[in-house]
């Protein structure tokens, strides 16, 4: 059994946890702030079997969206902003040694 830790923008997160739910994974929804620019994110816990560990992926690959934004510079030699890459997810898949439900 595998723990699926996935970190998404929030305007991606309805849309993943939709496809997640409707293919019958449970997932645990978490709202977490970002370092990066202190963006609101969610994180989504989902616990799966070895051999659903693909499709999981590709369904948050499916659903999760990287774009550009306009940031304010940090250096004065830069013009007033600039464009930073944003979204899309971050996973971790993680072994689970015990898994209950109470």
């Amino acid at each position: 059994m595998k723990m699926i830790l996935s970190v998404l923008s929030i305007e991606d997160a309805p849309g993943v946890q939709n496809a997640l739910t409707n293919a019958d994974f449970a997932v645990t929804k978490l709202a977490t702030t970002g370092g990066f620019l202190n963006s609101g994110n969610i994180t989504f816990l989902t616990a799966t079997e070895d051999t659903k560990i693909d499709e999981c992926l590709d369904i948050i690959k499916a659903h999760s969206h990287s774009h550009v934004r306009k940031v304010p510079s940090e250096s004065e030699a830069e013009s007033k902003t600039k464009e930073v890459t944003v979204g899309g997810a971050v996973i971790f898949v993680l072994d689970v040694e015990q898994f209950k439900k109470l």
